[in-house]
């Protein structure tokens, strides 16, 4: 039997994202200014062609699965970017010390865009606040690190936009958010989980020593239209 997390986006779009969600009974996607996620509930080549038909704007999507797909027209793989997901299924502990955290609105959005084209921590666009609970970490004025919740399917809740700017790491900020961030997800009966990608030695083992444990393989499909 299939496991929610094997096709996270296609049920944080038919739960915890629910709200945010476009499409029909089996094809559905994110307004690309919240996100370029789609899903179908099983990626058939009428499931996908479905969703062709679905989706009314021209920009790359990106698709999420567990398995290595060949995909056809009507879509172009414009690029395959392969990942772990990982899940943190013990109880955090929340630091007793730390630098101040500041819940993020959309008047920090423009810093948000910036932040992430600069460290590139997956996509971000101007309304993937949406999905909520963005905190940041400022120095002065200038945000300086943050991280927020992206795909919550059903008790799942994904930890996204994980980012330090480059003149401040090593500083444990991005920790720091994490914790905050397992607590939360935690605190509201849920099991907090993440992608990063295969390559990223760094994080991957950043993360493994915070307690997340590789569940398994995830593939990441750009998608641009054929036709």
């Amino acid at each position: 039997m299939k496991h929610i997390l094997d096709n996270p986006a296609w049920h944080a779009l038919i739960s915890g994202n629910k709200a945010l969600a476009n499409g029909s009974e089996t094809a559905k996607y994110f307004k690309p200014e919240v996100s370029p996620f789609a899903a179908v509930a099983e990626p058939t080549q009428a499931n996908l062609e479905l969703l062709h038909q679905t989706i009314p704007f021209a920009t790359p999507i990106v698709l999420i699965s567990d398995q290595v797909l060949s995909i056809t027209a009507p879509w172009t793989v414009l690029h395959r970017l392969d990942g772990f997901q990982m899940v943190y299924d013990k109880p955090a502990e929340q630091s007793s010390t730390g630098p101040t955290v500041i819940p993020l609105t959309e008047q920090h959005v423009p810093q948000m865009l910036s932040l992430t084209a600069l460290t590139a921590p997956g996509p971000f666009a101007s309304k993937t606040i949406d999905f909520g609970h963005y905190e940041g970490i400022f120095d002065g004025e200038a945000l300086i690190a943050m991280t927020g919740q992206r795909l919550h399917a059903y008790e799942f809740a994904e930890i996204s936009a994980v980012c330090t700017h480059p003149d401040y790491l090593g500083k444990g900020y991005a920790r720091h958010l994490i914790i905050r961030q397992l607590c939360r997800i935690q605190a509201a009966s849920g099991t907090p989980y993440l992608h990063v990608r295969s390559d990223n030695v760094r994080a991957v083992n950043v993360y493994k020593s915070m307690g997340f444990e590789i569940r398994k393989e995830i593939y990441f499909y750009i998608l641009q239209s054929a036709v």
